[in-house]
């Protein structure tokens, strides 16, 4: 999500720009033809490292906010000395707003409180240091402590925000989890029972027919494995032993879901494996359950990602092959780049399917393509099964 976060960081940024550019050209002209140019030099000068600081503070939020603050208090004093308007001015004032409210948005709470609290400490030394001379309480403290107000609101309004969003994640990854280790107690189930009932028929066909048993046992050896490989994940995954959901049923044939999709958005075209005609794979080619219904799954979300963001696509293609790595499959589109698309498509399915391919040790990336259109690439590795 941080990839999609960025263009809209960049347009944030570049609006604050903007309105720090045009406020201080509108204050400077307002305050040399009211106070002179000295003051209106030193209100620009003031504003214009304010400003340059706020649109620096992804950088260190802590620091360029400290910085700004303490332009902003040197300001106060030098305006105090020389008898000048009080500072920090409007677009200081704002540019202030900005640092305090980043840090209290992004920073622990002990920092945050600390910036905020220096925040309104040079608004009250403005007020102070203007109170002996003849401007006294002016619109210009009003406005600093306006600023302040909002910077502190938006802050911890946005706070709460990112801290629901990172729980919401963190429920997606953990009842991804949960639902690939149920799937994969049922796999060491499948294999257990398969291992019992290759025993038993080894003791009956042993004393028959010899030669046929090293087969068996082969085969015995390869259920145990998988069993095995399948119960370690179990351990990694299932950490809430209180989750009692059932298992989700088995996955429908990718043609199917291909087609329910074709029919209600763009079209969609199928690529399996070549010389595969079904789903899943069978016989020597036969993938692990738990790497199908992932397939399954990514096709899935993919395509739903399509349908609510990207319905004016022209075409979906869902690319299903074997690779160097494993497993691939890739879902790409031709849609023209749209906002809502930069904005919408990292969402929480996506967060749920890089947590499960991560888990069986593969990747997943999703992202624009060059040029136009959206693609979600992912690898799965495939265990090697053979018998020692």
């Amino acid at each position: 999500m941080s990839d999609t976060r960025r263009p809209a960081g960049l347009l944030c940024d570049l609006g604050l720009a903007v309105v720090f550019l045009l406020g201080l050209a509108f204050t400077t002209v307002m305050l040399a033809d009211s106070w002179g140019p000295r003051y209106a030099v030193l209100d620009a000068t003031v504003g214009a490292t304010v400003c340059l600081l706020a649109l620096c503070r992804r950088r260190d939020r802590v620091r360029t906010a400290a910085a700004g603050l303490g332009v902003a208090a040197v300001a106060v004093g030098v305006a105090h000395v020389a008898g000048l308007p009080q500072e920090p001015g409007p677009i200081t004032g704002l540019a202030l707003a900005v640092l305090v409210g980043s840090v209290i948005r992004a920073r622990p709470v002990r920092t945050a409180a600390a910036v905020g609290g220096a925040g309104l400490l040079v608004i009250v030394g403005s007020l102070l240091t203007s109170l002996d001379n003849r401007h006294g309480f002016s619109a210009v403290t009003v406005l600093a402590v306006l600023c302040w107000l909002a910077a502190v609101a938006v802050g911890v309004a946005l706070r709460l925000a990112d801290a629901r969003g990172r729980a919401t994640t963190e429920r997606v990854r953990r009842d991804e989890r949960l639902a690939l280790a149920r799937e994969l107690h049922d796999v060491v189930a499948h294999h257990v029972t398969g291992i019992v009932v290759q025993a038993q028929a080894a003791q009956l066909v042993g004393a028959k027919r010899p030669a046929e048993v090293p087969a068996m046992l082969a085969g015995i050896e390869l259920s145990g494995a998988d069993a095995l490989a399948a119960m370690r994940r179990v351990v990694g995954l299932l950490r809430d032993t209180d989750d009692a959901a059932p298992a989700p049923p088995d996955p429908e044939q990718l043609t199917d879901l291909v087609a329910r999709f074709d029919r209600l958005g763009p079209p969609v075209r199928l690529r399996l494996p070549a010389g595969d005609h079904g789903w899943p794979p069978t016989g020597d080619l036969a993938w692990p359950p738990e790497v199908t219904t992932t397939v399954h799954r990514i096709v899935q979300e993919s395509l739903t990602n399509v349908s609510r963001h990207a319905p004016h696509a022209g075409s979906v293609t869902v690319t299903v092959d074997s690779c160097s790595e494993g497993v691939s499959v890739e879902v790409v589109d031709d849609a023209p780049p749209t906002p809502a698309r930069v904005g919408h498509r990292g969402g929480y399915g996506l967060v749920g399917m890089r947590e499960r391919v991560r888990t069986l040790g593969g990747t997943l990336t999703a992202g624009p393509r060059d040029g136009q259109g959206w693609a979600v690439r992912a690898t799965l590795p495939l265990p090697i099964r053979s018998p020692r």
